[in-house]
């Protein structure tokens, strides 16, 4: 074949970087062993999403050294969940592969991926059935999913992360959503293609730590609520009927007492039933607030992502 024959590969491998220079290296050797396994024709794409560690400027030393690594830098830091888009939206492989860059998914078990995709299935996610993360994290996600299956009236188990194999057709549905805020697993979830799953244990990270803060993680989960269901503005109104009928019944207890007994000041009660009130008038208009605010940000259509530069893979079979 003329080596200057440019081919769409068997896999692409999407990993969006942010704050794991040291892995880059050591992640791109176990890739290529393990690619090699399956195709000689791959791509491993590492999408930037502006790390703070100054990736892009080693983009080139590992081009050098593997020639099927293509880098997409991002204008600015978009997220993970806009950078896995990015990234999906430059794959040309008929199977794409979508993976964090901490290692703690094993690129070794592609291969496994993959067999399991050859079973029938359109895509396959991992299931970590052994994690290592912090106490606190593991009992905040499992009440963030708990409260999740709920709102969604159906069990979602959170022990699924990015780490997946997604065919084409797979891919070329996942990009047709235009929604700002996602979730890239839910998503997969509404597209309701038949999906299969393989058992891996969540490794130690290969060095530093996670870029997801307190903060960056209680955002993500509210966003995969607001993107879920909209049940929480039934909560809403139904929360305001109880209250309404807790007042009828309040005030003609209280009418009640006033004729037949004789009644006190309740400033006490009066007050409590206030900031009560207030309260919950405050948390559902701050609700119904993110539900226009996410119909605000979506009704400007603005792009999802700015890509600020590509360097293409070198390796053209």
């Amino acid at each position: 074949m003329n080596n200057n024959t440019v081919l769409n590969p068997t896999i692409s491998v999407v990993v969006p970087v942010y704050g794991c220079l040291s892995c880059l290296d050591v992640l791109c050797q176990q890739l290529e062993t393990s690619l090699r396994t399956l195709t000689k024709h791959f791509e491993i794409i590492l999408v930037d999403d502006r790390s703070p560690d100054n990736w892009w400027s080693h983009i080139e030393t590992l081009q050098n050294k593997y020639p099927s690594v293509q880098g997409l830098r991002l204008s600015r830091n978009y997220g993970q969940q806009i950078a896995i888009t990015a990234g999906l939206a430059a794959a040309r492989g008929d199977y794409v592969v979508v993976m964090d860059c901490d290692l703690q998914d094993s690129p070794s078990l592609i291969p496994e991926l993959y067999a399991k995709l050859q079973e029938g299935y359109d895509l396959v996610l991992a299931k970590r059935v052994e994690r290592h993360h912090s106490g606190f994290r593991l009992l905040a996600a499992k009440l963030y999913f708990g409260l999740l299956s709920k709102l969604a009236n159906e069990p979602i188990d959170g022990s699924y992360g990015a780490f997946s194999l997604l065919s084409r057709k797979v891919v070329d549905s996942f990009l047709l959503f235009e929604e700002k805020e996602r979730h890239y697993l839910f998503i997969l979830r509404w597209l309701g293609f038949n999906m299969g799953s393989i058992d891996i244990v969540h490794q130690e990270r290969h060095s530093g730590r996670s870029s997801y803060t307190l903060s960056g993680l209680i955002r993500l989960a509210l966003d995969g609520v607001l993107f879920q269901a909209t049940v929480m503005l039934r909560w809403i109104i139904s929360l305001g009927f109880l209250f309404a009928f807790s007042g009828l019944a309040g005030a003609v207890y209280f009418i009640w007492q006033h004729l037949y007994y004789t009644s006190l000041p309740g400033w006490t009660s009066l007050a409590v039933l206030i900031l009560v009130s207030t309260g919950v008038l405050l948390i559902s208009l701050g609700i119904i607030g993110l539900y226009v605010g996410k119909i605000f940000d979506q009704a400007k259509q603005r792009p999802l992502y700015v890509v600020d530069t590509v360097r293409e893979r070198k390796l053209t079979w």
